[in-house]
C-alpha cells in the first residue's frame, strides 16, 4: 500500500496520523478519558498523556492514581520499544471478568519519555468500551498496537493486514 495515495487529508478539527513524529512525541491531554471493563469504569482522568507516533493513532496513558484500585494485576509479558523501552503488561480484572495482557506500562522508560513512567495504556478492543470526551473510541486494527481511533483523527493507519512494513 503507498500510504501517500492512499492519505486522508484532514478536515478542520482533524488531526492526520502521517503528520505525527517519528521518533514519536509525548503530549499532555486534558480530554476526558473514560475505560469500562465488566460494565465498571475502571479509569478515568482528565491528566493522560498521548504519544503520537506516525502512521499510529494516539495511545493514551492514564496516571495510576486515576485507575481503580484492584483491577490491575501484573504479568510476566514484555515487549520492547525502540523509543519508549522495556514494557510491563497487566490483565485487567473486575468481578468475575478478566482480559490478560489488556494494558501495559513502562516502569523506567526512556528520558523523552519520563512522563509516562508508571502511567498505563489499555488496549481498547479487549474493553468494553474507551471514551475520550464524549466520544466512543474505535481500536486500531491489529492486536500489538492500542491506538485509539476517534473522528478527529484520519489515517490510514498502520495494523492492519498489509500494513506492517510500512
Amino acid at each position: 500500500m503507498n500510504f501517500f495515495s492512499n492519505r486522508i487529508p484532514p478536515g478542520p478539527g482533524q488531526e492526520s496520523v502521517w503528520d505525527y513524529p517519528r521518533p514519536p512525541r509525548l503530549e499532555a491531554s486534558s480530554a476526558h478519558i473514560r475505560v469500562i471493563f465488566n460494565q465498571v469504569v475502571i479509569a478515568e482522568t482528565q491528566r493522560s498523556q498521548r504519544v503520537l507516533e506516525t502512521s499510529h493513532p494516539p495511545v493514551y496513558y492514564i496516571p495510576p492514581e486515576d485507575i481503580l484500585p484492584g483491577c490491575l494485576h501484573p504479568t510476566p509479558r514484555g515487549s520492547w520499544c525502540e523509543w519508549k523501552g522495556q514494557a510491563g503488561y497487566y490483565t485487567v480484572r473486575v468481578g468475575d471478568r478478566e482480559a490478560p495482557n489488556a494494558a501495559w506500562f513502562y516502569a523506567n522508560p526512556t528520558p523523552a519519555f519520563e512522563g509516562i513512567a508508571h502511567y498505563v495504556a489499555f488496549y481498547p478492543h479487549l474493553m468494553d468500551a474507551c471514551w475520550v470526551d464524549e466520544e466512543a473510541v474505535q481500536a486500531q486494527a491489529g492486536d500489538f498496537y492500542g491506538g485509539w481511533i476517534t473522528s478527529n483523527i484520519v489515517g490510514p493507519f498502520k495494523g492492519g493486514p498489509g500494513t506492517w512494513g510500512w
